[in-house]
């Protein structure tokens, strides 16, 4: 219940840019956090089937260019689940979704459902008509250095130097890859607008999470 959780929200004082009844887009909400980042609070599915009040669902990253920003994350194991397009700006959602479940066709009625029902995490790209077509168009990451804010997002994998290949054999930039510096065995790689992306061995690399460098 978008209105209650607010209430509740309000009532020890967290500030909104967007309370459930402003503007057009009525039934979500936008607060601040500590520090002024924006966090959307967004009905779920009456059929989701999760507990608790508040699930960390998706994080939203503004792009420039889909055809490229999308196979990088299809790379990583992400699936389209959702595209909207409304006038001069696209919404694209992607997860890794559990085996066995199969996303409907990301344009049809059925996506938003599937969307709303995914206890998985969901990465929205934000994608403003025609930057691809700018030569020096440029996002800020969040990891300038006169600027800095946003840091990275992260993928658990099973094979660290594997999934680095495969990013490269996109053209993919790393600002560490798996044997760099003294934090060996996990990568950071830039997506096509240089966000960073943390690249991170499942479950460590023996029973005891012992990094591969290391005698068990």
């Amino acid at each position: 219940d978008v209105y209650a959780s607010c209430e509740k929200l309000e009532a020890k004082g967290i500030a909104f840019k967007k309370k459930p009844d402003d503007g057009r887009m009525k039934g979500l909400a936008f607060v601040y956090d500590p520090d002024g980042y924006w966090v959307e609070v967004v009905k779920r599915h009456a059929d989701a089937k999760i507990g608790s009040e508040f699930n960390l669902s998706q994080t939203m990253l503004r792009i420039k260019d889909p055809s490229k920003s999308i196979p990088f994350y299809e790379r990583l194991g992400m699936t389209l689940c959702r595209e909207v397009h409304l006038g001069d700006f696209s919404l694209y959602f992607l997860s890794c979704l559990p085996e066995g479940i199969t996303a409907p066709d990301s344009k049809s009625e059925e996506a938003s459902e599937f969307v709303k029902k995914l206890f998985n995490p969901v990465l929205e790209l934000t994608h403003n008509h025609g930057t691809e077509a700018q030569a020096d168009f440029t996002h800020f990451t969040g990891n300038e250095p006169d600027r800095k804010g946003f840091g990275h997002i992260g993928f658990l994998v099973e094979d660290v130097e594997a999934t680095s290949k495969a990013l490269e054999e996109l053209g993919t930039t790393f600002k560490k890859k798996p044997l760099d510096g003294t934090m060996k065995g996990l990568a950071f790689a830039q997506d096509p607008d240089g966000y960073w992306i943390e690249i991170i061995k499942r479950g460590g690399y023996d029973s005891k999470s012992t990094p591969f460098w290391k005698d068990p």
